[in-house]
């Protein structure tokens, strides 16, 4: 694709965005709550089309419309945000054990599976992290959201006997101390086992580019000119902009494509080679700004469903933005996710200004008390 296409065809999605954002702002919480159901199945409904027009080589991740493509698993995200806002919102202080989050998990679990089976392993990490941020934010313990999240950190482990058996003795310990319910109990022992049997052949089940991307992530050098190129080629470019950068539209990197996924995965490492560490940290900045006045807007609610619908929406920009820094600078594998506002794609954009549009409603609504 041109360049100037891909500025044309940005453009054009970014006023059809601030029109929904428009239109957004002036939908009312107590209808977005009511649409919340049939909006999430809706959204499952725009997963699963993929899978009934699958190729040879698995399903797409996008829906096909004329000359445009649209990615469904953004706008799910909002769905998923939407429904469990509305689950939450009228079970607060009701989250207290397993029982209790198994309805949510299930909210989240049922689109994250699906868009892993595509496979799209960094969009289920942001519904992970959404689901979590809002059981928190819905007043979940912490003691009980890390029993249901530490089978995760035991998957993650296991590849040492080590670490592993050091982290199922610490569970051991925190059990004994904590006294939680059975039911709680049960899950954390046998699941932690579980995650250190099956963690080969979950390794096995894996597409080869995502076990490369893994490994090279580890040692980047061992396949400089293959899996490695990416995270190499990033780490190189933003190193290279020392201070000041390059200038904008001087990058080497990218000017001379060593820079792969330039205007999408990889977008903020044109900033650092081309704005240099000023301009990263002036976007960083901006971007802990705009976090800040989302959890401030979620804080300042006096709507249970409006708080909880701001912060999934913080916790759902804030994932795509420490997912894609860290990944461009080597801290975390490559996962595929935009940067909001900065990658090119005209589904994830359209669907960050209507989150916008949704925490500007919330925003306006903040005082309002549900009679």
């Amino acid at each position: 694709m041109a360049i100037s296409d891909a500025y044309q065809k940005q453009l054009v999605w970014a006023f059809m965005g601030i029109f929904a954002m428009w239109l957004t702002m002036r939908i009312p919480l107590r209808v977005l709550e009511k649409v919340a159901g049939p909006v999430y199945l809706l959204s499952l409904g725009f997963l699963v089309l993929p899978f009934l027009f699958s190729s040879s080589s698995g399903p797409d991740r996008w829906i096909h419309l004329g000359g445009q493509q649209l990615q469904p698993s953004e706008f799910a995200k909002l769905g998923v945000i939407l429904f469990l806002a509305r689950t939450l919102a009228v079970r607060r202080r009701g989250l207290e054990s397993f029982r209790d989050l198994a309805w949510p998990c299930a909210v989240a679990a049922i689109p994250c599976l699906l868009v892993v089976l595509q496979p799209n392993l960094g969009t289920g990490i942001v519904f992970g992290a959404i689901l979590v941020a809002m059981l928190f934010w819905g007043g979940a313990p912490p003691l009980l959201l890390f029993l249901l999240l530490s089978p995760l950190v035991s998957l993650l482990l296991s590849f040492s006997f080590a670490l592993w058996s050091t982290f199922i003795v610490g569970i051991g310990i925190l059990l004994w101390l904590a006294k939680p319910s059975w039911m709680e109990t049960i899950y954390t022992v046998t699941m932690n086992v579980i995650m250190g049997v099956v963690t080969l052949p979950l390794w096995n089940t894996l597409e080869e580019y995502q076990q490369k991307r893994l490994l090279v992530f580890l040692e980047p050098e061992a396949d400089p000119r293959g899996a490695g190129w990416h995270i190499l080629q990033s780490q190189v470019a933003v190193g290279s902009g020392g201070l000041l950068g390059q200038g904008f539209l001087q990058g080497s990197q990218k000017r001379l494509a060593f820079l792969p996924e330039q205007h999408t995965d990889f977008i903020f490492s044109v900033v650092g080679e081309e704005m240099g560490f000023v301009g990263v940290a002036v976007a960083l900045v901006l971007f802990s700004l705009f976090l800040n006045e989302g959890i401030r807007i979620a804080q300042s609610s006096s709507d249970a469903f409006g708080s909880t619908v701001a912060f999934g929406l913080v916790a759902l920009f804030a994932t795509h933005m420490a997912v894609n820094v860290a990944m461009t600078v080597g801290m975390m594998p490559i996962t595929g996710l935009p940067l909001p506002f900065f990658s090119y794609g005209g589904s994830f954009l359209l669907a960050s200004f209507i989150a916008v549009g949704l925490l500007q409603r919330v925003w306006r609504e903040r005082f309002m008390r549900r009679i």
